[in-house]
């Protein structure tokens, strides 16, 4: 057992920073046992049958503070890259520097490419670990709330957790941290840093992701008494509009009343819709883990070049 026991530098990082891994795994573990909790709490409630036959909550307790809660497990989730940027750049190398505690570990017969990938090591050990508690609680009480809004497939939080994508702006806010801890040198500007280039990746890539795949365009009849095309169950609306005669897209929406189309002023031959299916989410998660995967890659492969050039 003894051969399975960490030592010298990872030892070392984990005595350092054990109070926080005690904190991350308490904080993820207390909300997989809050949504256990409440997913138990909503089963002891039977559904109500409408009409049609399908369940609805009604006088739920549990289940209306199950939505709230995985709510905001929606909104938290996005906070994970950034703690790990935050804290790989600031206390876990920029403050090393800052302190000089660093050439302790380095007159230990410890290499700094040892004494630096300990510490990363440590940081995507732990990122990772509460990454998957995560995506384990969200899983549980996203089971029970899919079909509502918010909640379906391609909204942000289920498409950030459900996946790998979490797990990658995990992986990229280690290797941004440690880029900027080790040019910076200063805790909080370099926390600052890791933190302004994780989100401006996140906020680029979220503006970006459904451009990955052409959407499917279905249309239909523009003709008085037709139904306005609507999208289907779970997908994505891009964009929606008329086309005109001469084949023209134009933007509106088709009116099913008496009186037409609500274009009024050009004659309409068909109303169009372009949407995301459900099948699109899994290869979208994947081109964006593909893409936040390799500039980690850079970003790690900068920091040890940094490394090296300060500690050759």
């Amino acid at each position: 057992m003894s051969t399975l026991a960490p030592k010298g530098p990872t030892w070392v990082a984990l005595r350092q920073y054990r109070r926080t891994l005690w904190l991350a795994t308490g904080v993820t573990a207390l909300t997989l046992l809050v949504i256990g909790g409440l997913r138990l709490w909503d089963a002891l409630t039977p559904d109500t049958l409408l009409a049609d036959g399908r369940p609805f909550p009604a006088n739920d307790s549990g289940h209306a503070l199950l939505r709230g809660a995985m709510r905001s497990l929606s909104d938290a989730v996005f906070a994970v890259p950034f703690a790990v940027a935050l804290f790989v750049a600031g206390p876990l190398v920029a403050r090393e520097y800052e302190s000089g505690t660093y050439r302790l570990s380095l007159t230990q017969s410890v290499t700094p490419t040892a004494w630096l990938r300990s510490k990363l090591g440590f940081a995507t050990a732990t990122g990772l670990g509460a990454v998957v508690l995560l995506t384990g609680a969200y899983a549980l009480g996203w089971a029970r709330v899919d079909d509502s809004y918010g909640f379906l497939r391609h909204d942000a939080g289920p498409y950030l957790v459900l996946g790998t994508v979490l797990a990658a702006y995990t992986l990229l806010g280690v290797a941004v941290g440690a880029l900027a801890g080790l040019l910076i040198r200063r805790t909080l500007v370099a926390m600052s840093a890791a933190g302004l280039a994780t989100g401006v990746v996140m906020l680029v890539l979220d503006s970006v992701r459904w451009d990955f795949l052409a959407p499917v365009t279905i249309t239909g009849k523009a003709v008085e008494g037709a139904s306005t095309v609507m999208v289907p169950d779970g997908g994505r609306l891009v964009d929606q509009g008329l086309v005109m005669a001469d084949g023209r897209r134009e933007p509106g929406w088709f009116c099913g009343y008496e009186g037409g189309v609500c274009r009024v002023d050009e004659p309409v031959t068909a109303q169009y819709l372009d949407y995301h299916p459900v099948s699109h989410v899994l290869p979208t998660q994947l081109i964006e883990t593909g893409i936040v995967l390799a500039l980690a890659a850079l970003a790690l492969l900068a920091a040890f070049r940094v490394l090296r050039a300060r500690h050759p």
